[in-house]
């Protein structure tokens, strides 16, 4: 290849499974016309990061795996180098495209025992074979972020947790699944995204903490993944002003952090690749267009994802980068294509004969559901339950959903109470008449932002219930959402389930019903519990 072809498979724009034709054709062209070496698939272009400020609605395609599959064979035919496909698909396809199998959220398999994390590399394992049916070999995934902020407002639920020794076991554990599978996998955000309390998509985070203190903590995980010979590590649009003379320089930008930390000091030898850079916290740094690729990759970056200027990019790479340091990347790029079978035909394409089996996913959910169900305040009194339901003093409440309530109904004969989305609270007057309520929460967001989109009027109520009736709490969804509740320390049991699946509701409903203990370990810190 000549250089500007090289320089052409540090490119992997985004693609969206839901495009227009003529989209997709201009896609064709840049395959075409400048080698690039591979594709980010999104489902749409109103559910990328580029939507931030538009807030487009996203719309629901049934046949998006389909198109998915069939987008790479049009690809691919056209590329004079098999590209490397690639997707944010953290907890499975389903993350990225609707109607595909989904696993639970990082946080969730943060909560199994260490002893079940055959588990996590079950999840990897088959979130991989996943992709490859689908002709995608690089997941950008998982992350090894310790999320050791509750006011985080982008990791959270996407980071295994709190503690610094089980991010790096299970996401080591998650790796090793999908590199069975024969997927590459990344680790991300370098140097650390957890700590932060801004969201990247749309602004800077800083880090506050020195080199020192960064070793000791949140580099912990990624020094375990580089000594189990990840595949690639993500560097996060950060700033840590201690590793580059006190200015606010993101970590994509960073020689410092990525040549002489990443590279030198840790010793890291395999694919580093940007975030996206489209994201607000790095995409309106420079007026000329292709400098922000240019200063990527100057800073190391083997792979730019996510670059709206593909043509300027390889223009100013070319202008200013020594042949030696494009052979460096280009080397690496090939070295990984080559692991994951990319020159041999029979890995190009996707197996358009494939039918997705949901039976697998469902299984292994049980499984994990079964051993994730954490009780986070056990109630004192062994009886309460007993002499509630013997003299008809035992309500239910569901909050968005009433699934798990139903279920639980089918063996304890009391009154559901409901509360959805489009309906005000009016039941109040009802259970008024009961002393011992069984709530269900269905989280209705994952992120923190307005509250977990609960409702102000049912945070005012629940926090009522709790303060004067006997409350028994399980909450489907992300953990944090217990902080909104100011009385939360009064309920009497609590019981996070983390997700919606219909087998976690199963297996917590029968949990309740035979007062079973939950093996289950918070993987984070809920403050006044």
């Amino acid at each position: 290849m000549t250089l500007e072809q090289k320089i052409g498979q540090f490119f992997f724009p985004a693609v969206f499974i839901n495009d227009s034709e003529e989209n997709i054709q201009a896609t064709e062209a840049l395959i075409r016309d400048h080698n690039i070496g591979g594709l980010t698939f999104f489902h749409s272009r109103a559910s990328a990061a580029t939507n931030y400020e538009s807030k487009q609605k996203v719309v629901s395609y049934d046949d998006s795996y389909s198109k998915l599959k069939e987008l790479i064979v049009r690809y691919q035919k056209c590329a004079p180098t098999p590209l490397l496909m690639s997707i944010d698909a953290e907890w499975g396809l389903a993350m990225r495209i609707e109607k595909t199998p989904q696993y639970p959220y990082a946080i969730t398999l943060g909560a199994l025992p260490e002893s079940k994390i055959d588990l996590v590399y079950e999840v990897g394992k088959q979130i991989g074979l996943d992709l490859k049916a689908a002709g995608i070999l690089y997941n950008l995934a998982p992350l090894a972020d310790i999320n050791n902020n509750p006011n985080n407002p982008v990791i959270g639920y996407r980071s295994f947790g709190e503690n610094k020794e089980k991010v790096a076991l299970f996401a080591t554990a998650y790796l090793k699944g999908m590199s069975d599978a024969g997927i590459l996998g990344c680790l991300k955000h370098f140097p650390g995204h957890g700590n932060t309390n801004v969201d990247s998509h749309l602004g800077l985070p800083i880090l506050e903490e020195n080199l020192e203190q960064l070793l000791d903590n949140e580099l912990y995980p990624f020094v375990k993944g580089i000594e189990n010979k990840v595949d690639s590590i993500m560097i996060g649009h950060l700033a840590v002003p201690a590793m580059n003379d006190g200015k606010n320089t993101s970590a994509t930008l960073s020689k410092n952090i990525i040549e002489n930390l990443l590279r030198k000091q840790l010793g890291f030898e395999g694919l580093v690749i940007s975030d996206a850079l489209n994201m607000k916290s790095v995409s309106d740094l420079y007026e000329t267009k292709g400098q922000l690729e240019w200063e990527a990759f100057n800073a190391g970056n083997d792979i730019l994802c996510f670059t709206d200027e593909v043509a300027a990019g390889i223009q100013a790479i070319l202008k200013n980068a020594t042949e030696e340091r494009i052979n460096e990347s280009f080397e690496r790029i090939l070295k990984y294509k080559n692991k994951v079978g990319l020159f041999e035909s029979s890995t190009i394409f996707p197996n358009t004969q494939s039918k997705i089996d949901f039976s697998i996913s469902d299984t292994l959910n049980r499984k994990i559901a079964q051993f994730c169900l954490t009780k986070v305040k056990q109630d004192t009194d062994p009886k309460r339950m007993e002499n509630a339901v013997h003299t008809n003093s035992f309500a239910q409440l569901s909050i968005y959903n009433d699934g798990f309530a139903k279920k639980v109904a089918q063996t304890i004969n009391a009154p559901i109470f409901s509360v959805t989305t489009n309906n005000p609270i009016s039941c109040k007057k009802n259970i008024a008449d009961f002393e011992t309520i069984l709530i269900s929460l269905f989280v209705p967001k994952a992120k923190p932002l307005n509250q977990f989109e609960i409702g102000s009027e049912v945070i005012e109520y629940i926090n009522y219930l709790l303060e004067n009736k006997n409350c028994i709490l399980y909450v489907f969804g992300n953990p944090y959402a217990l902080q909104v509740f100011n009385n939360r320390a009064l309920a009497k049991e609590i019981v996070i389930a983390y997700q919606d699946f219909e087998n976690f509701q199963n297996v917590a409903a029968q949990q309740f019903i035979d007062n079973l203990p939950c093996s289950g370990l918070l993987p984070v810190t809920i403050n006044q519990l």
